[in-house]
């Protein structure tokens, strides 16, 4: 007389089901945390491309507009609305005697540092409180220009 085994069907199936359960929860938790690298990368690159424009405004306010001193002149410009992104902008020049224009009249040359800081803070740029969150990217660009 032989014997019915039963049970070792369903043990095997519940060890497949769980080993897919696994499967499936690690490929989910891989996805999530792509999507947050990306998202972080998208956020990096608004960024930056919100610094280039800070020293371009920044750039055109030493060299036509109403910096021309640039004394340790700062403006933080708002483009929420367009990128997310707040800039502060800030400038500081010096001058040098660089040859003469004439003889016996030395060409004045001046020398800009503009540096652009852009982040997705509520505050001004850079914002030390906010940069231990998770979210908090910033960028800084710097340039050097004569007139």
């Amino acid at each position: 007389m032989r014997r019915a085994e039963r049970g070792l069907g369903a043990v095997a199936a519940i060890a497949l089901l769980v080993l897919l359960a696994s499967a499936a929860a690690a490929l989910l938790r891989l996805g999530q945390s792509s999507q947050a690298a990306l998202a972080q990368d998208l956020q990096g690159e608004r960024a930056s491309l919100a610094a280039r424009a800070g020293i371009d405004w920044g750039l055109y306010q030493a060299l036509k507009g109403s910096w021309t001193t640039c004394a340790g002149a700062s403006q933080t410009l708002d483009l929420v609305a367009d990128t997310g992104m707040r800039v502060t902008v800030s400038c500081s020049s010096s001058s040098f005697n660089e040859g003469e224009s004439v003889p016996g009249t030395p060409q004045v040359l001046r020398v800009y540092t503009l540096d652009a800081v852009a982040c997705n803070a509520s505050a001004a740029c850079p914002d030390a409180a906010a940069a231990t969150g998770a979210v908090y990217v910033e960028r800084r660009r710097q340039v050097q220009a004569t007139n």
